[in-house]
């Protein structure tokens, strides 16, 4: 069973000393089980984002740890800083990563507080999900005053802590310990140094909007409701909050922005609404900065929505994707942009394996070559089904762009955007096709000296052949599927490029027939005769289609030669 992985997000209020953010932030990398992230300090804020992923108790060991250091270091009756805050570690959100529901965050958020108040002292509330009472699940009623109020809000019996003594710390405050869907804190920065026209800004678009005042006029009488409350008017984003500060250490003022739902929200249509509601003030965006990780299917989605803006193919690489959401929100203006460091999929990837995907071609073909059984001709198989679809896609690139054809960019696009799902499917499976192999030399390997070891040894055995047999057919699956897209662009594509269509029919072909015979060699071994009966029948068939698919696009080829 897959492990689950929670994502931790403390705030700490200190963002100008390095060394102290150092010393906590050791606290948590002495932690086994936990991959530090990402620290973003903040001079202007005076606050520290950190951002840590492992396994839900080392995550919590690690939050303990670090809520411990912090008391010692952090002294908030001296903290003064642009962000709300009231508390050292200011806030302890926990996220559900992978394999993990919001139920079971909300029960491990829980621990942690309780963990926080009876191991260190510390005292705080549940927000968000993790929320007791409806009326604190929003942090910003939480944090209402913030650090200065919070000695006489701890007399009001209402306010009573959740966790921890509940009394007034001055050196401490409190914490606000959440569980929360994946949060992008993301600040959008303008060409101007106005607090005022920043906070403008940010009341246009935020959920929450501004109070309605009589006229509409800043300053006005405040319009009330039959009850006497005062009306809020509304912003134009869904799931935003939003408030405008001044950076003094870059010297801009910046929309600060969390966005708490980019299914409703992405970062892209968040981008594009500053600029257009700045533009409206007599303000420009210049560019914007993410305060931590992002997903990376956030940055896909917007180098896809500014692509097609400029109405050019989708079916470029991840890599040009991210490059093109970069540039377009200016996410490089205050200081470099690293996937690896920003993304989280990126960052918590395992860096110590060797992949054969990441070898350039000529190391792949010498490690093909050498005396290790893999990668085999599976992995190989699977190169050669990437080369194709990839051939394919740059077909279908290429007539998205062509000159004359801008009334059609959308339809190449189609085809390039699926040549890519198939190449970047191949391009997974070199890799998976050698893993196969590898769990079958482990399951030989199994200790066989009980009935009980013999047969679970016996099991593991058969399991992990049936893997082995496994991926070569996904890889005629998708090489396969890939011709397709060769046959279309052979068909509708660029002229030019006819011949790079053909050579994507070769290779597919080639790719299908190939993962074939390592499917047949493994199929011996199978005891399930009915299970691989299917396979060699499935395989067989499209063994076949490949073949007479690669024979209908080499025809359209000469023809076009």
């Amino acid at each position: 069973m897959a492990d689950q992985l929670i994502e931790c997000v403390p705030n700490f209020s200190e963002g100008r000393d390095p060394g102290l953010i150092k010393q906590i932030t050791d606290q948590i990398e002495g932690v086994d089980g936990v991959t530090l992230l990402d620290v973003d300090l903040g001079a202007a804020t005076h606050r520290t984002v950190v951002t840590m992923v492992g396994k839900p108790d080392a995550v919590i060991q690690a939050a303990v740890r670090a809520g411990r250091k912090a008391k010692e270091l952090i002294d908030m009756s001296k903290h003064r800083g642009e962000h709300p805050r009231f508390g050292a570690m200011d806030v302890c959100p926990l996220v559900p990563v992978a394999n993990i529901t919001m139920d079971q965050t909300v029960t491990f958020a829980h621990t942690l507080g309780k963990r926080l108040g009876d191991e260190v002292g510390i005292s705080g509330y549940f927000y968000e999900h993790a929320a007791k009472q409806e009326k604190r699940s929003n942090l910003a009623t939480c944090r209402a005053g913030e650090y200065e109020a919070l000695a006489e809000r701890l007399k009001d019996a209402e306010w009573k802590t959740d966790f921890g003594p509940g009394t007034f710390d001055p050196k401490y405050g409190v914490t606000a310990v959440g569980a929360r869907d994946f949060l992008v804190a993301y600040n959008v920065n303008l060409n101007t140094t106005s607090t005022r026209r920043a906070n403008a800004i940010a009341f246009d678009i935020r959920e929450k909007g501004r109070i309605k005042t009589e006229g509409g006029t800043p300053g006005g009488k405040a319009v009330l409701d039959a009850a006497g409350n005062k009306v809020w008017q509304p912003g134009s984003l869904k799931c935003v909050k939003g408030i405008g500060w001044f950076i003094k250490e870059y010297g801009v003022a910046q929309i600060s922005m969390n966005l708490t739902n980019l299914s409703v929200t992405p970062v892209h249509v968040a981008f594009d609404e500053c600029c257009e509601r700045a533009r409206d003030r007599g303000i420009r965006v210049t560019g914007s900065e993410l305060v931590g990780l992002i997903p990376l299917a956030a940055m896909l989605d917007a180098g896809r929505y500014f692509l097609r803006k400029q109405q050019r193919s989708l079916g470029v690489s991840d890599s040009e994707l991210i490059k093109i959401a970069v540039k377009s929100m200016g996410l490089d203006e205050l200081y470099p942009f690293k996937s690896e460091e920003k993304i989280i999929e990126y960052a918590i990837a395992d860096k110590s394996t060797k992949k054969l995907v990441d070898m350039t071609v000529a190391g792949f073909v010498h490690e093909s070559a050498s005396e290790s059984k893999a990668p085999g001709g599976g992995s190989v198989s699977a190169a050669l089904g990437a080369m194709g679809a990839a051939m394919a896609t740059m077909v279908a690139n290429l007539s998205a762009h062509k000159r004359g054809w801008d009334d059609r960019w959308e339809e190449f696009s189609r085809w390039a955007e699926k040549g890519k799902a198939c190449h970047d499917e191949l391009l997974r499976l070199i890799d998976e096709d050698t893993n196969a192999f590898n769990r079958i030399v482990v399951a030989w390997g199994l200790p066989s000296g009980s009935d009980t070891e013999k047969a679970a040894k016996k099991k593991a055995i058969q399991d992990a052949t049936k893997g082995a047999i496994e991926v070569p057919l996904r890889v005629m699956e998708v090489a396969l599927e890939s011709m397709e897209v060769a046959k279309a662009m052979a068909e509708i594509g660029l002229k030019a490029s006819v011949s790079d269509a053909g050579v994507a029919a070769l290779a597919a072909r080639s790719a299908v027939m190939g993962a074939f015979l390592n499917v047949k060699i493994n199929a011996a071994d199978v005891k399930d005769k009915a299970w691989i009966d299917d396979v060699l029948k499935r395989g067989s068939k499209m063994q076949e289609r490949s073949i007479t698919c690669e024979t209908e696009i080499l025809g359209i080829v000469d023809a076009k030669v």
